[in-house]
């Protein structure tokens, strides 16, 4: 047994011996507290140290650079070496010269171009960036000259842990249906981790529940969360909130860890039946309500809500199940009890009924226990109310021979006062159905009589309203319709159905039918019109015509001999008697009018006058009435000629008798001033000290002469403008030769008698007076300056 462990510990310990004679020269020896970094330009395996030993005469790779490693975060007082740069031509002198390109290089790596030692300057992050390119060159020293070709190889920043796991679609909302069996999914979270994933364990993440429990759980890897407790009841607690954790590293201790909430709400399902509020209700309801009408409300109570809530009603048992029915309130999930047939209180007081609700979605999981319907009992009493009358018969038809007479009773109609204290009742006719008044009625019996004659040939039906009104309450009062229908009675004779004419050719034959007449008749017997047709007893034996019933109601006439002429009779009548079958009959004569008449060989009628045989042979009259129509023209068109010759050869001066200048109106004529007198005469204005004479207007001729208007004589010291207006204005009202209206149009008197005088200066240069001006100043301020002017000016004249 000792020998077998020798030979075990002898076999582990030869190559970890190899390996470490083997690596032990490519050790560097970091400063304190920094690692043992494994030089990375050997890149030997295990593999390879034990068969280079193996095999001694194996050659070394010089320049060969794969990767070489850094952690990230990494922070010393001195920067830490990545690795070293080393080629076999480097025989120990300092000849040779590394030089570091690519990324990162001279900034975040630094070379020491005589070892080959490459130290990372900076705190570097693997997430921010993993990994960094660069090139490697070994030169000579003196000459620059390259030794090795350029050789890339790549730093990778080695992850760390330090990153927390995150959620970044957290905080999280869930639903579960309530009443859900252990190990119903609920939700799933997803946590992520910056930290490497292929690297160590820093991203490998474990789910667990911090609170929530005992109702919820999650699968540590999956993060799935399910129920972990049954019959969770929402009506009890309707929300919960589970706080999840993620932690790194496996789970283990030192991992960094994150969390999240997730908030579960319970949905509803059917699982409450419901209940109603109370289980007995009383409503009073009013004999006179309106079918329809609402009569109460029951109310249950669901612990369930929205669809599972809604319940159904209905009246399952009871004395007034024809009476009443219960509908639900699509808002308040009420049930309404309404009325549906008319309510009587003298015949039934009291009603009971017994009504269900049932929850109208119902889960057959939940079916197996109690049921989901409830009853409860309502009853209702009938308050009695003062109804209106009520007539025998909903509708009333009455029929009345058109012959009836006057006060005669057409019918009768009958109402009763449905209440216990049987008011007496007041029939009337409402006047708007029988705007004519053809009807009365008795207002006690109700017997309704006719007042004015009827006709069945105008009006057959004759539809009226009856009122009924209690006498005690008039504002109880009813309405029933009654339509009379007006019967036929043979009061109407028949007659030709229209003008008939009949026409008889010269040519014609004996026996030949000359016209087919039929007859109408405005009464309407049941069993049809049948008319019988003869000629008077006086012309039975007529020499020139017969007559031939038809048997259709129909009369055709014939001719009895050919050879009529037009010249020795032209026109013939034939009175026709035609009777109807009524009781008792009636009868009337209609007269045919049949005329001779001109026709061609196969009976065409051609003329029927007897001027048509003066007529030129070959011209028919329709020519005739062409011809003449020509020659009206003609004669109308030679009269308008004449007419616009004379109108247009009218001189266009006016003469004095149709003098018009008063209607001719100019706006372009800006006037001829004080001698533009054409319209009016302005000399009596400027001098009304003349001779009070009679001066003629000139915009009119007066066709009788009167005396010359004496005016009132002016006063010597001057003229009152006003009074002297006035005057004339009533002198032209009262002159019968003046219009009526007045042409005085300027008003250009200044007046007279002033004592300044003129104050115009045009005179002024041809006066060779001296003027004066200092008078002025007595007038006042305004002319003593006026005069201080014209005194200043004549002496600057003067000098």
């Amino acid at each position: 047994m000792p020998e077998r462990l020798g030979e075990m510990f002898m076999d582990l310990w030869t190559p970890l011996i190899i390996l470490w004679i083997t690596v032990l020269p490519h050790i560097y020896t970091a400063p304190k507290n920094q690692s043992y970094i494994l030089q990375s330009g050997t890149s030997l395996e295990l593999n390879e140290i034990i068969e280079e030993h193996r095999v001694l005469n194996r050659s070394k790779r010089g320049w060969v650079w794969n990767q070489m490693f850094v952690l990230e975060e990494f922070s010393g007082p001195e920067p830490i070496l990545v690795g070293r740069l080393h080629t076999d031509l480097d025989p120990g002198s300092s000849k040779i010269k590394y030089i570091l390109s690519g990324e990162g290089a001279g900034t975040i790596f630094v070379i020491n171009d005589k070892t080959g030692d490459i130290h990372a300057m900076k705190r570097l992050d693997r997430e921010e960036k993993a990994e960094y390119t660069l090139t490697a060159q070994a030169v000579d020293g003196d000459t620059n000259k390259p030794l090795e070709p350029p050789s890339e190889f790549i730093i990778k920043v080695q992850d760390i842990n330090d990153n927390a796991p995150e959620f970044p679609n957290g905080p999280y909302h869930a639903t579960v249906p309530e009443m859900s069996v252990v190990g119903t999914f609920v939700t799933k979270v997803t946590a992520t981790d910056a930290d490497d994933p292929v690297y160590g364990n820093s991203a490998k993440l474990v789910y667990s529940i911090l609170e929530g429990q005992p109702y919820f759980s999650i699968e540590p890897h999956t993060a799935i969360i399910k129920t972990a407790l049954s019959n969770m009841d929402r009506e009890a607690r309707e929300e919960y909130l589970v706080v999840i954790q993620a932690k790194d590293m496996g789970g283990h201790m030192g991992g960094l860890s994150g969390t999240t909430t997730v908030t579960v709400t319970l949905t509803d399902v059917n699982d409450n039946p419901p209940k109603f509020a109370m289980s007995q209700y009383q409503f009073t309801v009013a004999e006179d309500t309106a079918l329809g009408g609402s009569i109460g409300k029951v109310k249950t109570n669901d612990r369930d809500i929205g669809d599972n809530a809604k319940s159904s009603f209905d009246v399952i048992d009871g004395d007034g199940m024809d009476m009443f029915e219960i509908t639900t309130d699509s808002q308040t999930q009420d049930g309404i009890v309404r009325l549906r047939k008319p309510l009587d209180f003298e015949s039934k007081k009291t009603y009971t009924l017994k009504v269900e609700a049932a929850n109208v979605h119902i889960d057959p999981r939940f079916l197996s226990g109690v049921p989901f319907k409830d009853t409860a009992t309502v009853k209702i009493t009938v308050e009695d109310s003062d109804e209106p009358p009520i007539f025998s018969s909903p509708t009333y038809l009455l029929e009345v021979h058109e012959n009836a007479a006057i006060n005669a009773v057409i019918g009768q109609v009958t109402a009763r006062d449905p209440d216990a204290s049987s008011s007496p009742i007041r029939f009337s006719i409402d006047r708007h159905t029988d705007l004519e008044r053809q009807f009365n009625i008795n207002a006690e019996d109700g017997k309704i009589t006719l007042a004015t004659p009827l006709d069945r040939e105008t009006n057959v039906w004759h539809n009226i309203t009856i009122v009924a009104t209690e006498i005690r309450n008039h504002s109880q009062i009813s309405r029933v319709p009654v339509a009379i229908k007006v019967l036929d009675v043979n009061d109407n004779a028949p007659q030709f159905a229209s003008e008939y004419e009949a026409f008889l050719c010269e040519n014609g034959k004996p026996g030949q039918i000359i016209q087919t007449v039929s007859a109408i008749d405005n009464d309407d017997p049941k069993n049809g019109h049948y008319f019988f047709y003869s000629l008077l007893p006086e012309m039975a034996n007529n020499p020139n015509f017969t007559i031939k019933n038809n048997e259709d109601n129909s009369l055709s006439i014939l001719a009895k001999h050919s050879g009529f002429n037009r010249l020795k009779q032209e026109v013939y009548h034939l009175p026709i008697i035609i009777s109807d079958s009524g009781n008792p009959p009636q009868s009337s004569t209609s007269t045919l009018t049949i005329r001779v008449c001109g026709c061609s060989n196969d009976g065409v009628v051609q003329s029927c006058n007897v001027e048509a045989f003066v007529l030129p042979i070959g011209l028919s009259m329709g020519a005739l009435i062409a011809i003449l129509a020509c020659i009206i023209l003609l004669l109308v068109i030679v009269v308008l000629f004449v007419t616009l010759r004379r109108h247009k050869n009218e001189p266009l001066i006016i003469k004095d008798d149709e003098d018009v200048r008063e209607n001719i109106i100019r706006y372009d004529d800006e006037g001829g001033g004080e001698e533009d007198t054409e319209a009016f005469d302005i000399a009596t204005l400027q001098n009304p000290d003349g001779i009070n004479g009679f001066l003629p207007r000139k915009d009119i001729k007066p066709d009788l002469q009167f005396m010359p208007r004496q005016g009132h004589a002016s006063g010597p010291n001057g003229v009152d403008v006003d009074e002297f207006i006035n005057v004339r204005l009533h002198e032209a009202d009262n002159d019968p030769t003046a219009p009526p209206y007045d042409s005085i149009q300027i008003y250009g008197y200044e007046g007279r008698g002033s004592m300044a005088g003129s104050l115009s200066s045009l005179e002024s240069s041809t006066s060779d007076s001296d003027q004066n001006f200092d008078y002025l100043g007595e007038w006042g301020p305004r002319f003593k300056r006026l005069g201080e002017l014209y005194s200043v000016g004549e002496s600057d004249k003067e000098t």
